[in-house]
């Protein structure tokens, strides 16, 4: 990828670049090493050596390393989930799921110390505008699976259903924090519990829902046998 490619090797020679396209090639190099090397490694000296541009104009475009760093992990948690079919009835809910979580682990793993410092932050607290990153990526992770599942439709009118997925998103965060820095699961292990979990959890929302019957016929459809 290109985040790879970039600040590779000796220090490139200086090229002078549009704004918007040299902030883009400081950010590309900061991920390259955030996701590398522990954020306590990283300077921004040799950030701005790998994107060949002097320590000054980095701070120009970024500031600090923290505002740098937040802006790699925001980048991260923007790359748009992979591209799924919409949900008809009949369609194989668990070979969805496990296409979703394959990418979702795959970038985690891509992205490791960049992930892991990030929690490690969080879990310390005290950095909102982190927090704020991390909360609107796990929104956009619970869009996402609704969409993976067939009820994009019935959350909007439920949201006893987003709140539940909120609940999952959590864990798969912590289970991620276990397969990344504690070594203490795998990732196929994490594959196997992330996917089972929410198999579980979606046979569970026709009870978490009861009293009132989905409001819609694809919704009836998907709730009816979430896990085929």
């Amino acid at each position: 990828m290109s985040d790879d490619a970039a600040g590779g090797g000796a220090p490139p020679r200086r090229v002078r670049k549009e704004p918007d396209e040299r902030r883009d090639q400081i950010l590309a190099c900061a991920r390259r090493l955030f996701s590398r090397r522990p954020y306590a490694e990283v300077s921004n000296t040799e950030i701005a050596a790998a994107a060949g541009v002097s320590r000054g104009l980095l701070n120009h475009y970024f500031g600090t390393k923290r505002e740098l760093y937040l802006a790699a992990v925001s980048k991260m948690m923007s790359v748009p989930p992979i591209p799924i079919p919409p949900f008809v009835e009949g369609t194989q809910v668990r070979d969805r799921i496990g296409q979703s979580l394959d990418a979702w682990l795959e970038l985690l793993e891509r992205n490791r110390e960049t992930w892991v410092a990030a929690l490690d932050m969080t879990t310390s607290g005290g950095d909102e505008d982190l927090e704020r990153i991390l909360e609107e990526g796990r929104d956009r992770a619970v869009d996402h699976m609704t969409e993976v599942v067939g009820l994009t439709p019935l959350s909007r009118d439920r949201p006893e259903i987003r709140a539940a997925f909120h609940g999952y998103a959590a864990m798969a965060v912590a289970t991620s924090r276990e397969w990344l820095k504690t070594g203490r699961l795998t990732r196929a292990q994490v594959h196997l519990i992330l996917q089972e979990v929410l198999l579980n959890l979606l046979d569970q929302f026709p009870r978490l829902l009861e009293g009132e019957p989905p409001r819609r016929t694809e919704d009836a459809a998907a709730l009816a046998s979430p896990a085929e």
